[in-house]
This record gives C-alpha cells, sequence and structure tokens, in this order.
C-alpha cells in the first residue's frame, strides 16, 4: 500500500493552510467532475428521451453525440501517450497496485467481443445502406476505434501517476469515463428497448419505443417497412450484436474503473516507485490446503455448468420446459448460495482467532476495491428486493414462488458476508505478521546464552529443541517455530475458503455473463411491474452484479495469497 510523501522541503511545510498546490489541486478536480458530470447528463438527456415515440429525439442523434464524444476521447489519449506520457519526469512513480492484471485482462476480452459487436452492427447497417442514415455505420467504426485506442492506453497507462499537464489530464479522464458512461447508458437503453419489443411482438401489444430501429421491432418483415431485414446474413448480424451487448456493457464498467484510478494518481506522490504494501508472493495453487474446498468448489463449477447448459436448452425449446429448467436452476442456486453463505461465515469466525496485525496504511487501491465491492452489490440487492416484494405480494403460492424468494434472500446474505469476508482479509496483514510473544529485544541486548537451556527460563519463551548457536535472535525463533504449527490449520482453512468462494464466483458469473435471465422466463416480476419496467431494473442492475462477481474472483485470489 502507498503512502504520500512529506512535501518537497522547498513547499511550505503541512499546517493549518494548505499550499496553493494542494489548493489548485482540489480546484482541477473539481472542475474535471463538473465537466463530466455536465457532459454526461447532456448525454443521459438525449440517450433515454431518444428511447420514446413521443420524444423529437431521433437516434440518429444519440450516434451522432456518441461519435463526437468518442472522437474527441481518442484524440485526447492519443496526445497523452504521443505528448504528455512522454514528457520529461512526466511518470515519476507507477501505482504498483492500480491495474491488476486480471482488471487488465478482462478489458481486453470484453474489447475483443466489443469489437465483433461492432462488425456485426457495422454489416447490419450496411445491408440496407440506401435507407439508413450514414452516422449508423460511421457510429459502430468510431466505436471499433476508441476501444483499440483506449484499451491500449489503459493497458500500458493504468500505473501512471502523471505529473505533467495535470489539469489537462484531470479533465482528459473525466471526459473519457464520462464516453465510457454514456456507451454504457446506451447500450442498457437499447437492449432493454429491443426485449421490450421482443415481448411486445410475441403478446400482440404495441410499444412506445424507438431507439432500436423500426427494422428491428418487427423483426424486418413488417409491412411498408423502409428498411427490411430480409435476408439471412442481415439477421444473423442483427441477433449477434444484441447477444454480445452484455460484453459491451461489462467493457465500459471495468474501463470506467481503471480511469477513476488513473484520475486519482494525477499528481499523486508515492513512497518509492514500488509503493508500501504487502510483498507479492508466488501463488501455487491447492498447496497448504485440506483439499476440500477446491474439490467442493470444483464440483460445484461443473455441475453449475451442466445446468446452464440444461437451462439454455429447456428454455429456447417448448414452453412446458421453461418451468422444469427455472426449477432446476433456482434450486442449484439455492444450494450454491447457502453452501457460500455458510462458508463465508465461518471465514469471519476464523479470524475471531487470527493474531495477524491489521494493515492500516493508507492504500487508495484497496479503497477503491472496497468501495467496488459495496457499489457493484446493490445491483443484485436491487433486483433481490424487487423480486421480495413481487414474490410476497403478488405471486400466488406455488414452488416457483417459493424457490424464486429463497433465491433472492439468499442473495442478500450471499453477498452481505462475503462481502464481511473479503474486506477483514484484505485488512489483514501477510503471513508472518503477528504479533510477538515475546518481550523487547532490549530485554536482551548484552546477554551471552552460554548454556543454551537458560532460554527457557526467559519470559513468554517456549522450549524450542531446534535452536542450534547461541545467538541474540534465537528466543525468537523459538515463538516463531513454536507458535507456527497453531496457526498452520487457521492458513489452511483460509486458503480452502478462498478457493471454494472463487470457483463458485465464476460459475456464478458465468451464467449471467453468457445470456441466463431467469428474470424474464419466471413470469412473476413480469407481471407485477411489467415487462418495461423490470427490463430496465433488470438491465441497469444486472451488469453490477456481473461485474461483483469478477471483482470478487480477484479479492479472493489476493484473499488466498494474503493468507
Amino acid at each position: 500500500m502507498s503512502e504520500e510523501l512529506v512535501p518537497h522541503p522547498n513547499e511550505s511545510l503541512p499546517g493549518p493552510r494548505a499550499s496553493p498546490r494542494e489548493v489548485w489541486k482540489k480546484g482541477g478536480r473539481l472542475l474535471s467532475v463538473l465537466l463530466a458530470v455536465n457532459v454526461l447528463l447532456l448525454a443521459c438527456t438525449l440517450i433515454s428521451g431518444g428511447a420514446f415515440n413521443k420524444v423529437a429525439v431521433y437516434d440518429t442523434d444519440v450516434f451522432a453525440l456518441l461519435t463526437t464524444m468518442m472522437l474527441l476521447a481518442a484524440l485526447w489519449i492519443i496526445f497523452y501517450l504521443l505528448r504528455t506520457a512522454r514528457s520529461p519526469d512526466a511518470v515519476p512513480y507507477r501505482d504498483a497496485h492500480a491495474g491488476p492484471i486480471w482488471l487488465r485482462g478482462g478489458l481486453v476480452l470484453f474489447g475483443i467481443c466489443t469489437l465483433v459487436m461492432d462488425v456485426f452492427k457495422t454489416g447490419y447497417y450496411s445491408s440496407f445502406f440506401e435507407c439508413q442514415s450514414a452516422i449508423k455505420i460511421l457510429h459502430p467504426i468510431t466505436q471499433a476505434v476508441f476501444v483499440i485506442v483506449q484499451t491500449y492506453f489503459l493497458w500500458i497507462s493504468a500505473k501512471d501517476c502523471i505529473h505533467t499537464h495535470l489539469d489537462l489530464t484531470r479533465c482528459g479522464l473525466m471526459f473519457t469515463l464520462a464516453t465510457n458512461l454514456a456507451i454504457w447508458m446506451t447500450a442498457v437503453v437499447d437492449e432493454s428497448v429491443h426485449q421490450a419489443h421482443s415481448f411486445s411482438g410475441f403478446h400482440g401489444n404495441t410499444s412506445h419505443t424507438r431507439l432500436t430501429p423500426d427494422s428491428e421491432r418487427a423483426g424486418g418483415t413488417a409491412e411498408g417497412d423502409p428498411c427490411p431485414c430480409s435476408t439471412a446474413i442481415c439477421q444473423i448480424f442483427q441477433q449477434g450484436y444484441f447477444y454480445l451487448y452484455p460484453f459491451n456493457i461489462e467493457y465500459s464498467l471495468f474501463a470506467s474503473t481503471m480511469l477513476y484510478v488513473m484520475w486519482k494518481n494525477v499528481g499523486r506522490l508515492l513512497a518509492s516507485a514500488h509503493g508500501h504494501g504487502h510483498t507479492p508472493s508466488r501463488v501455487s495453487l491447492f498447496r497448504e490446503t485440506f483439499f476440500a474446498g477446491p474439490v467442493l468448489g470444483l464440483l460445484l463449477f461443473v455441475v453449475g455448468l451442466a445446468v446452464f447448459i440444461l437451462y439454455e436448452v429447456q428454455v429456447s425449446g417448448e414452453r412446458g420446459h421453461t418451468q422444469q429448467a427455472l426449477v432446476i436452476y433456482y434450486s442449484f442456486n439455492i444450494v450454491c448460495l447457502g453452501l457460500m453463505t455458510l462458508v463465508s461465515l465461518s471465514g469471519s469466525v476464523i479470524y475471531r482467532f487470527d493474531r495477524r496485525a491489521m494493515d492500516h496504511h493508507k492504500n487508495p487501491t484497496r479503497t477503491l476495491d472496497v468501495a467496488l465491492l459495496m457499489g457493484a452489490a446493490l445491483g443484485q440487492y436491487a433486483i433481490s428486493y424487487y423480486s421480495i416484494v413481487a414474490v410476497v405480494v403478488g405471486s400466488p403460492r406455488d414452488l416457483l414462488g417459493a424457490l424464486n424468494l429463497s433465491h433472492a434472500l439468499l442473495m442478500i446474505a450471499q453477498h452481505t458476508f462475503q462481502n464481511v469476508f473479503i474486506i477483514e482479509s484484505l485488512h489483514r496483514g501477510p503471513p508472518g505478521a503477528e504479533p510477538r510473544e515475546t518481550p523487547p529485544k532490549e530485554l536482551y541486548q548484552g546477554i551471552t546464552f552460554a548454556n543454551l537451556s537458560a532460554i527457557h527460563t526467559l519470559p513468554s519463551c517456549p522450549p524450542t529443541p531446534r535452536l542450534v548457536s547461541p545467538n541474540p535472535e534465537g528466543p525468537q525463533e523459538a515463538v516463531a517455530i513454536v507458535s507456527a504449527p497453531r496457526c498452520h490449520w487457521r492458513r489452511r482453512c483460509l486458503k480452502d475458503i478462498s478457493l471454494f468462494l472463487l470457483l463458485c464466483n465464476v460459475i456464478l458469473w458465468i451464467m449471467p455473463a453468457f445470456g441466463a435471465r431467469p428474470h424474464f422466463s419466471n413470469t412473476v416480476e413480469v407481471d407485477f411491474y411489467g415487462y418495461s419496467l423490470w427490463a430496465a431494473i433488470v438491465n441497469i442492475c444486472l451488469p453490477f452484479g456481473i461485474f461483483y462477481r469478477m471483482h470478487a474472483v480477484s479479492s479472493l485470489l489476493e484473499v488466498y495469497v494474503l493468507s
């Protein structure tokens, strides 16, 4: 964990009045935040207005704004890479905890999926180029360029603590962050509108939304449609890019997180180039574990994959199999969430007996990790509470309703207790940070141990047969050797717990990330809230739940290493 240094000797010492540089640092941050807020509010206004027929805002207006924002953000990134980052002493420090490999790897993965989506979208709009505005083809091409430039920028610069062009860099980072959030909101609204059109067409209802083009509302077969999607390749492009929307949503969230960390690190001073924190240790999977956690976690992972495949096959098949698929899906999730809750509770209980010192060093990255865990969990909390109200108030008392209610309650409990376990784990010191049981070192200074048995007469010094040489560090070695076995079982249990929760979070990420939507297959909430409202709730909150699972996996891996 990195600590900020004392100001330079030429600067004013800390006192009641902050230095001018510190005052302007706050002013620069405020200016960049105000810029981002205003840009984001303008984008949100156009995006939400373009989703309804009765508002005179068209999808071409939304695409034009997003294209302009992405071009400006890409130009600033190029300026940063070619000018700002290459200035002398521009990056004197690099935050070792920023931009971890899992976050950059996830960004690349979702970025590739976003590029595929842009290819599909470009092919779709090119299928009827004669009756479409050119901005609809320019938008996905611009987004592809923006994704490539931004991914490269975040991969090489995520750890930078920039000290040149401070205000311009802060404003550029915040503007790019606002652009990613606008792209995220566009994808959420577009996916919700598409689902609403599909639901309305299936039930013979009409909709008052229009962000999705008219040709997509009726599947491209409506009479009098000026832009029919009648060819097979056009249908493939259309279905393909809607299937890839969740990956685009996750990409925007990942990029926004990394940009926020970079914004916080602008002008930051670190104690050293490597910062201050836990010394990274080599990860040896399954080493020093009881194997119960990894084995049970792998078993649930395999069973979860089978349940997910079965669910997708049965839900997309005949109607009669949908309820059976939901029962199997909810049953597996209830078992998995219940075990995860109990295991997280047991981990918190084990920490009551852990003597490792708490790490109180200042670490903005850890603070952000905790904030992301708590904030991303709110998405799943919201879905669960909406489901609880719908089941308790408006649902008939049947098996599916009981499973839905149990699933929602366990989802809340699991997120809560897992967050408690992870956050407490991240604030524990590394192995070997246990407080010494021996008296202060000064008590042994000047003593020559001519007789090894005399060591055992010293206070709080347990006997040990492993001392082979009379030296002042002998008593401390004895305590470490004797106390290590007493802590060994706790370390093994914590490693088992971390691996079990890690594997469970992976399968619970795979299911919603690759298309499992029991929220719509189960009609309880749809009937209670209406499809449009429920689709908006799920499409806004679920991406945060998916992000939470990925972030929990990375945090649990760190917990495993620190245990």
